[in-house]
């Protein structure tokens, strides 16, 4: 079921917020070992033994820690969110199948700071979406009873949704498939919809999670 527009991307202000905010979404390890309550080389080897995922600053040996990746850890080691918490990513699914959906929610919420609604059918989409006013839509393309062709132009010409990232869902797709899905206005295309690793790095790039 997860940018790129042929428009082109605009570079999307992590979702709405403003760029002191953004920061707050990447942590140091002194920072992570604060939260976490251990020594800062404690976290250095959860890093460096890949318990602990993120990225190294180009040219130096600083560690950074996505926000998302922190808490997936944290609660995976049954450590306390606390702050981090707050402030989440919300997601509307968009799938007919009611259970899988939900199933597809709560495997999602174990994995960040994520905020999740569901929508099984075209109508309930679109006023969803605007009530909820997410930050990412998640769109299974293989569901009956999703037009997902009018929700994305639906979509892209809302004013209130302007900054939403749309992802396709869709397993078996080519390239070709992709790249007309996504001149179609669709930000990326997930074709393989039951990797959650997949779909976890797909928001985050799309969303400019570093």
């Amino acid at each position: 079921m997860i940018t790129m527009d042929i428009r082109k991307i605009r570079p999307r202000a992590a979702f709405g917020v403003d760029t002191e905010m953004r920061k707050k979404d990447v942590f140091t390890t002194g920072q992570v070992a604060t939260l976490c309550n251990v020594a800062p080389r404690t976290v250095t080897k959860w890093f460096d033994s890949g318990r602990l995922g993120g990225y190294r600053i180009p040219g130096s040996k600083d560690r950074r820690i996505p926000q998302t990746e922190l808490i997936r850890f944290m609660k995976a080691h049954d450590i306390p969110t606390g702050e981090l918490e707050k402030g989440k990513l919300r997601i509307l699914i968009i799938d007919s199948r009611a259970e899988y959906a939900q199933r597809f929610s709560e495997q999602l919420r174990t994995q960040g700071s994520f905020e999740i609604q569901c929508a099984h059918n075209s109508f309930d989409a679109g006023l969803t979406a605007l009530k909820f006013s997410p930050n990412v839509i998640l769109i299974d393309l293989m569901s009956s009873d999703i037009d997902s062709g009018s929700l994305c132009g639906y979509v892209r010409d809302c004013e209130e949704l302007t900054d939403c990232t749309l992802i396709a869902l869709a397993g078996g797709l080519g390239p070709k498939e992709s790249a007309a899905l996504q001149q179609q206005g669709f930000d990326s295309v997930v074709t393989e919809p039951d990797n959650m690793h997949t779909i976890l790095n797909c928001i985050q790039q799309t969303c400019n999670i570093l």
